[in-house]
């Protein structure tokens, strides 16, 4: 999912209990319902995406100069519109299939703090290109996927719950060569941007990994302190 760098070539599952914890009842349809409204949301952004991408080629827009130019005041609107703008089809198309998966599982694994979250790796990646950065067009949503997949790895790392390794385990899976992709490799790929959003993403772990309650943890009879066990004591012949 490279972010691109260059001149234009032109041409929980929702479970209650019983209070005797005898009766489990899960609530399929709220799971289901959440991870659809997660998915919906995320579609419509890639769908932006594809409709701005669509604009750029059939006008001849040449959108890559909005995108981030590094210690210019010219490249510091690129903060907000660099990560809306993609090089090539197969720029976006890598983009979007990372953006589906990670925000989707963002937005489920973490509605409260997703909103913060994608704020700070969205302006603080942009942030950290834009000072540090080789003097070149920077644009591309790498620096957005890369944040998500760090940060719900490094969150899953951090509260442990049954949940967040799940996603941190899934997520790896899927996307864990991303870890390679923050080092210098080809030169016309803006590792910066791969860095700076893991690196925000990894410190919007630390910071909002708490926004979201842990999941209620499961409580057996015998953890209770009065519980009281008929059996006779011994070791049964």
């Amino acid at each position: 999912m490279p972010a691109c760098f260059a001149n234009i070539d032109k041409t929980r599952r929702h479970c209650t209990f019983s209070a005797n914890n005898q009766t489990q009842l899960c609530n399929n349809s709220a799971v289901n319902t959440r991870l659809r409204q997660s998915l919906l949301i995320v579609a419509a952004f890639v769908a932006l995406l594809w409709g701005i991408e669509l604009l750029d080629r059939g006008l001849d827009l040449h959108l890559y100069r909005l995108g981030v130019y590094p210690q210019a005041v010219s490249g510091l609107p690129g903060i907000l519109f660099a990560p809306l703008i993609h090089g090539s089809w197969y720029h976006l198309l890598s983009n979007s299939s990372a953006l589906l998966i990670l925000g989707t599982a963002l937005l489920y694994g973490y509605p409260r703090a997703a909103k913060p979250v994608l704020a700070f790796v969205y302006i603080g990646s942009g942030i950290g290109v834009w000072l540090l950065a080789r003097h070149n067009w920077h644009f591309g949503a790498s620096g957005l996927t890369h944040g998500v997949m760090f940060f719900i790895f490094t969150t899953g790392i951090l509260r442990r719950d049954k949940l967040s390794i799940a996603l941190a385990l899934i997520v790896f899976l899927l996307y864990g060569n991303m870890i390679w992709t923050i080092f210098p490799q080809e030169q016309n790929i803006s590792y910066e941007s791969h860095f700076f959003g893991a690196l925000t993403g990894v410190i919007a772990a630390f910071l909002f990994r708490d926004r979201d309650p842990l999941p209620p943890a499961k409580k057996y009879d015998w953890e209770d302190e009065n519980y009281e066990d008929d059996d006779e004591p011994g070791y049964p012949g």
